[in-house]
């Protein structure tokens, strides 16, 4: 029955994707940048109710009060595709730093630029990165907020922790608060897999780390805090959904956890 709600899901997940980008369409591109927001965080809270729906899987957020008014960047824990859009109802006015590439798809290209997204070429160095960063001050200066994965890419739910530095580098030059985010939907939507499991699961948005700090001292703060709170959601999470299968990543740190009286 997994497989096929699993199936199901997608199929809906993707017709969902496809007929909303065409049928709202001349709304999108026709408002103004801010509202024209509605439109893909409408699309964000339809895939949660088809979630729910189809394989039974839900989630609450908590610590909606530290997110703070205006410019921030946002860091989360990147586990699955669900976390690259999940939030986007509840975040005033996003913007990703994302490659170039992504610009090139039909139709989806020019939604992401109708949202003043920031492209960058990976392979890109010194002159093209300064412009990358003098574009997100600019952007920051209206007021938005950067989602940016301390982690850089996906990471397993218990896979050992790999920061990387970029982050303190923007804390350091943007001068903003960073808001830790920990959560563990990779349990329930894997990466790189079709199945979808029923359960259900926290977002916890931690105090945000205000600016001021010199970066190395903000990394071992971002690093510790949210390792510390991932590690507690993780057995909080896992105890509650006894059911859903755990990879190996995920089933290694949970015996280091509770060996360790966690």
């Amino acid at each position: 029955m997994i497989v096929i709600r699993s199936i199901l899901f997608n199929l809906a997940f993707y017709a969902n994707l496809i007929i909303r980008m065409i049928l709202f369409s001349p709304t999108y591109f026709l408002a103004e940048r801010r509202k024209a927001w509605k439109v893909p965080k409408n699309w964000v809270l339809s895939n949660h109710w088809l979630l729910e729906k189809i394989v039974g899987t839900t989630f609450e957020i908590e610590g909606l009060e530290n997110m703070p008014k205006g410019s921030c960047i946002i860091a989360p824990k990147h586990q699955s595709f669900w976390d690259a859009y999940a939030l986007l109802p509840w975040i005033d006015d996003a913007i990703y730093i994302l490659k170039r590439e992504l610009t090139w798809i039909p139709l989806f290209g020019q939604y992401i630029t109708k949202m003043r997204m920031i492209p960058v070429d990976r392979g890109a160095r010194g002159k093209a990165m300064t412009e990358v960063m003098e574009r997100t001050r600019r952007e920051m200066a209206d007021g938005r907020q950067l989602i940016i994965y301390p982690e850089g890419t996906r990471r397993a739910p218990g896979a050992e922790p790999s920061y990387r530095y970029g982050i303190a580098r923007l804390y350091r030059d943007l001068k903003i608060p960073v808001v830790p985010i920990v959560m563990h939907p990779g349990l329930f939507w894997p990466r790189r897999r079709f199945m979808r499991y029923p359960g259900h699961f926290k977002v916890k948005i931690l105090p945000p780390i205000a600016p001021g700090l010199d970066p190395d001292t903000f990394m071992d703060r971002l690093v510790e805090e949210m390792e510390r709170e991932s590690d507690a959601l993780l057995l909080e999470t896992v105890r509650a959904n006894p059911h859903v299968p755990l990879r190996a990543d995920a089933r290694r740190r949970v015996a280091e956890l509770e060996a360790l009286g966690k």
